[in-house]
C-alpha cells in the first residue's frame, strides 16, 4: 500500500525562508522550521479561538491554553529563528514575519505568500491605502466629465462691471 503515496518530503514544506531588511539596512534570509507537533497543535488552538471570537462566537469556558502559552505564540511560530529575528528586526517587520509563519503553519505556503505580499489576513478587505491606490476602471457614473462647469462670478467686481456693460449705457 505504501506504493500509493509519495514521501511527505516530496511535497510537504519543512521550512519557510523569508528575506527581510533588518534595522541595519541589510537584507537577510531567515529560515523558519516547521514547528513540533505539540507547538503546531497549540498554534492551531490559538488561531481557532481567535477566529471564533472574531466571528462573534464564544470560546469554551475552560481556556485551551494558559497565558504563558498564549504569549509564546510568536516564539512557537518562529522556533529557533525567534531570538535572532527579535534582535535584528523592528517590531513591525518582526510581527509581519511571525504572522506570515503562522499563516504557513495553519494554512499553507500560498496563504503565507499572499499575507507576505499584502499584509492582509486572508479574506480581509485591503487597507485604506491599498484601496486608494488600486486602479479603477472607468464607468459612466465614476468617469470624470470633460465639460467644465462655469466658474461663479458672484461677488466679483469684474463680473459686476461686465454685466453693466452688457446692459448698455444708462
Amino acid at each position: 500500500m505504501a506504493g500509493d503515496f509519495q514521501a511527505l518530503a516530496d511535497f510537504l514544506d519543512d521550512y519557510l525562508e523569508l528575506p527581510v531588511v533588518g534595522r541595519d539596512g541589510e537584507t537577510r534570509t531567515y529560515r523558519i522550521e516547521d514547528p513540533t507537533a505539540e507547538d503546531g497543535i497549540r498554534i492551531e488552538r490559538i488561531t481557532t479561538m481567535a477566529a471564533r471570537l472574531a466571528a462573534g462566537g464564544s470560546v469554551d469556558a475552560a481556556p485551551a491554553l494558559d497565558d504563558e502559552q498564549e504569549l509564546d505564540l510568536y516564539r512557537m511560530c518562529l522556533g529557533d529563528a525567534y531570538e535572532q529575528l527579535r534582535a535584528d528586526l523592528s517590531w513591525g517587520r518582526f510581527k509581519h514575519v511571525a504572522l506570515t509563519a503562522m499563516m504557513w503553519i495553519t494554512a499553507d505556503r500560498e496563504t503565507a505568500a499572499a499575507y507576505w505580499a499584502t499584509g492582509n489576513m486572508p479574506g480581509k478587505a485591503p487597507n485604506r491605502a491599498a484601496r486608494r491606490s488600486a486602479p479603477r476602471g472607468s464607468s459612466a457614473k465614476g468617469a470624470a466629465s470633460t465639460t467644465r462647469k462655469p466658474a461663479s462670478t458672484n461677488g466679483t467686481r469684474a463680473a459686476q462691471s461686465r454685466s453693466k456693460d452688457a446692459a448698455g449705457p444708462r
